[in-house]
């Protein structure tokens, strides 16, 4: 049992780390030549600081790779096994298959641990990294300040979601003015905005077009119309402060934080301060003040809670996703030992081309989830262990038949 145990368990490390350098290369080459190559060419960079993205983008590569190496790896290896009459072999001298792949199982659980280590942290902290890396060389202070897809809560006092960020124009913007640090007395939503850095007087402007302003008071919800809107802000507040990621790339611990911060925001009816004041927003260009309706109030607030959901949402949808993939090695390999046994090949495509679309229905899964964070009423987060459970059952299933 210890010489087939030795010898089963060398013969899937070695071809699971054949398979994942491989797919961890064109996970690379995909990232390599969408976001560095045009740098390298265009003499932006040097071949050093490429090199140095290339070792930023290995761990994130490694997320996607370990799994997809390990199922590969079990359908070659017990394509092979299969194949040279070995299995026939050792179940003729009384072994039966689960004794036979105890070793194998056991070591998918510690690369569902290895996994879990790169998707909760080393993954996103390497991503982070080199998003970085990348901003330094390319990017100006505007995209540094307003970065799209994520609350920024750079500025003290203010939370700002700006949906899309392309070289300072911007689009769907809401601002919130905290009280308090958690309530909130202003909101401001627009369609569309431009960023203006003054670097001389160390001041971000933001022009805003089509805005709506809520504002929040002890005598009850006023709401402003503007064709434009000027809001000054100063930078010395965040010249040294730390950005945070956008939400796909943040760690597991960022994640919680952020969700709990996202529930416990909430809209302030008794707040005293106003625009007016010197410490409210500045430099603002409205029409008169009017009274809202109820109707409109409710439906303004209605809109901005559904945006929060969505982020929510967003955010929990990342969290489930980087715990759901971590345990894809275990349901890889209950499915990938019987189906190599069944396939009885010792051809390499064969066992690369069932293990591709293996993974591509995994993914789909994923994808699926992803898609409809946007959509809170159809709980995206628990599609994501949807193909765990699929794989598992089906898996055991399987190796039960193939035990018998």
């Amino acid at each position: 049992m210890k010489t087939l145990h030795k010898y089963l368990t060398g013969q899937v490390l070695a071809s699971l780390l054949l398979t994942v350098a491989v797919f961890a290369f064109v996970v690379l080459l995909l990232n390599v030549l969408h976001d560095v190559l045009p740098l390298l060419l265009g003499g932006h960079v040097s071949l050093w600081l490429v090199l140095k993205a290339i070792g930023l983008l290995t761990p994130f590569a490694c997320v996607y790779a370990l799994p997809m190496g390990f199922i590969t790896a079990t359908l070659l290896v017990f394509g092979r096994f299969s194949a040279d009459q070995e299995l026939t072999a050792a179940r003729a001298g009384g072994v039966s298959l689960l004794s036979l792949i105890t070793p194998i199982l056991l070591l998918s659980l510690f690369c569902c641990g290895l996994s879990a280590w790169f998707n909760l942290d080393i993954g996103p902290r390497s991503r982070v990294a080199f998003t970085d890396l990348r901003r330094d060389l390319i990017a100006d202070l505007v995209n540094a300040q307003i970065p799209e897809g994520r609350p920024i809560r750079d500025f003290p006092g203010y939370i700002f979601s700006v949906e899309k960020n392309h070289e300072g124009e911007l689009e769907n913007l809401i601002i919130f003015r905290l009280q308090n640090e958690t309530n909130i007395d202003t909101m401001i939503r627009a369609a569309r905005g431009r960023l203006k850095p003054e670097r001389a007087n160390n001041q971000l402007l933001i022009d805003l077009f089509d805005a709506r302003v809520v504002e929040f008071g002890q005598h009850g919800n006023q709401i402003f119309s503007s064709p434009t809107l000027k809001l000054n802000l100063g930078l010395n507040a965040v010249t040294n402060r730390i950005t945070k990621p956008k939400v796909s790339d943040m760690t597991f611990w960022q994640l919680r934080q952020e969700l709990r911060e996202l529930n416990l925001l909430n809209f302030s009816t008794t707040g005293t301060n106003s625009l007016a004041e010197p410490n409210g927003l500045q430099q603002l260009s409205l029409s008169p003040a009017t009274n809202a309706s109820p109707a409109e109030m409710a439906s303004f607030l209605q809109e901005v809670e559904k945006t929060r959901a969505r982020q929510i949402e967003q955010v929990r949808v990342t969290m489930h996703r980087q715990v759901a993939f971590s345990f894809a090695c275990f349901g890889f390999t209950l499915v990938g030992i019987p189906l190599g046994i069944r396939v009885h090949r010792r051809e390499t495509n064969i066992g690369i081309a069932i293990a591709l679309m293996l993974v591509g229905v995994y993914y789909g899964f994923i994808m699926l989830g992803e898609s409809l964070s946007a959509h809170p009423e159809f709980y995206p987060h628990l599609i994501l262990w949807v193909p765990n459970f699929i794989f598992q059952a089906v898996g055991a299933v399987l190796l039960w038949r193939a035990n018998r």
